[in-house]
């Protein structure tokens, strides 16, 4: 289930986020995260598996179409459909019309489709 990051998400959508290659830099984690709170456009979703936070996926809406900035799932979780599951609630959720990847998006998502 997709939960709408608030900040008393924000240790954990930080945890999470930092699982990507280009958010390993703690300033640019904490200049992401800002972006996500500050920002009207930019949408941060955590993926709740049970009682646990499993996934993250981020956002950035232009009217219909979402921009991946950042998808991500726990090691533990991986390969058990849990970024497809994700995917398909936010189009579900947001309306959108089309979910695009970002440049640092794009290399996950065309692997991950193709498998």
């Amino acid at each position: 289930m997709l939960v709408r990051y608030k900040k008393a998400l924000e240790k954990i959508a930080m945890g999470l986020i930092s699982f990507m290659p280009q958010e390993k830099d703690v300033k640019r984690l904490m200049d992401t995260i800002q972006q996500y709170e500050n920002e009207e456009n930019w949408l941060l979703y955590l993926w709740k598996k049970d009682e646990e936070y499993v996934g993250a996926v981020g956002v950035v809406v232009d009217g219909t179409v979402a921009t991946i900035q950042h998808i991500t799932v726990m090691p533990s979780y991986r390969g058990e459909g849990v970024a497809l599951e994700m995917l398909q609630e936010l189009r579900a959720i947001g309306g959108f019309t089309d979910i695009l990847p970002n440049e640092e998006t794009e290399p996950f998502l065309q692997k991950y489709m193709q498998s």
